[in-house]
């Protein structure tokens, strides 16, 4: 087993796993969280999608904030936790490869060099930036393919509070031509929440399941303009609406979509189908892998615990490519 310990330390999630393996061992929030059920906060143990707890209103506190770090000491916790009882590993005999965000402030990363050597005791770091690995994996990955040879490319780093736009060279990061606009996953949550609360019900306090609503439900349009037609229509043709169920704290702890297959209707207008052929090409999403419904559901009447998207699933996503609609400007490193 390698004595190297990689740590994506995002401001949403948690991503940690030894050194040459593919894929993370641990995805967690990054976050400390308390149902209404508890008194005192709790550590996740898994994605909290999939958690069998009670999420309704939970309190959440998170060590990062807008990108930064701001709370050591929540940090230096939510760090022993993974690294005790997670990833079961030894920092005093351990590396740690750590990613940070761009234009990181020298207080901060101070923080995080005492949190690395004086707290838990690892005996080497190395600090990294996000564009410049994701460019040393393209580049690895093909070495005869067209980022390998350039030497070059520009990686669009969407986080959970901020989006960059970042030139590599030689798997270093150009700082002097970084654009970064201050939009992320924890903005499109906002704003998911805003258009829910003013078209159906209040889920302003529902941090964790308008993010389940947001990672199912949720997609990029292709042709803004034609899927605003498609959401007007009723019935059949409307192939963007779908109905998700909250949860009510007795039958069920966490919220679904009530018809899965109808959440992917919409990928009929991607392979080119017209609106009018929904109902006739309705086999050809069989083979899509979507969740199978459950039939208790199916017999449970939950009509005032649900709501319907229809044109948020894709405006909500949008705002990224208009990021002036919820009065973001873009910045330069």
């Amino acid at each position: 087993m390698s004595n190297v310990v990689v740590l994506d330390n995002g401001g949403g999630l948690l991503k940690a796993g030894q050194g040459g393996e593919r894929n993370p061992a641990v995805v967690i929030p990054n976050c400390l969280y308390r149902p209404l059920t508890s008194k005192k906060f709790l550590h996740p143990t898994t994605t909290l999608s999939s958690t069998t707890e009670d999420l309704t209103s939970a309190a959440i506190r998170r060590p990062i904030d807008r990108g930064y770090l701001i709370n050591p000491d929540l940090q230096r916790d939510i760090w022993s936790h993974l690294f005790t009882s997670l990833l079961h590993v030894t920092p005093s005999s351990s590396s740690l490869l750590l990613t940070e965000a761009l234009f990181s402030l020298p207080s901060i990363q101070r923080s995080t060099d005492e949190l690395v050597f004086e707290d838990f005791g690892f005996n080497s770091l190395y600090v990294a930036d996000s564009p410049s690995l994701v460019h040393l994996y393209e580049a690895s990955r093909r070495p005869y393919g067209l980022v390998s040879e350039a030497q070059c490319s520009l990686v669009v780093d969407c986080g959970f509070s901020f989006t960059h736009a970042a030139p590599v060279f030689q798997n270093f990061t150009v700082n002097y031509g970084v654009k970064r606009i201050d939009l992320g996953g924890k903005a499109l949550t906002n704003y998911l929440k805003e258009l829910v609360s003013y078209r159906s019900v209040n889920v302003m306090d529902e941090t964790f399941i308008m993010d389940d609503v947001k990672e199912k439900l949720c997609f990029v349009s292709v042709d803004v303009e034609r899927d605003l037609q498609v959401a007007r229509k009723r019935g059949n043709d409307n192939l963007f609406r779908c109905t998700y169920v909250l949860p009510d704290g007795v039958t069920h702890t966490k919220g679904y979509v009530k018809d899965p297959e109808a959440a992917q209707r919409h990928r009929i207008l991607t392979d080119g189908a017209t609106p009018s052929r929904a109902v006739e090409t309705k086999k050809e999403t069989d083979h899509l892998e979507v969740m199978e419904k459950s039939e208790e559901r199916k017999r449970v009447d939950l009509t005032k615990n649900e709501f319907d998207l229809t044109n948020e699933r894709f405006l909500v996503p949008e705002m990224i490519f208009q990021p002036a609609d919820l009065g973001n400007v873009c910045h330069q490193g």
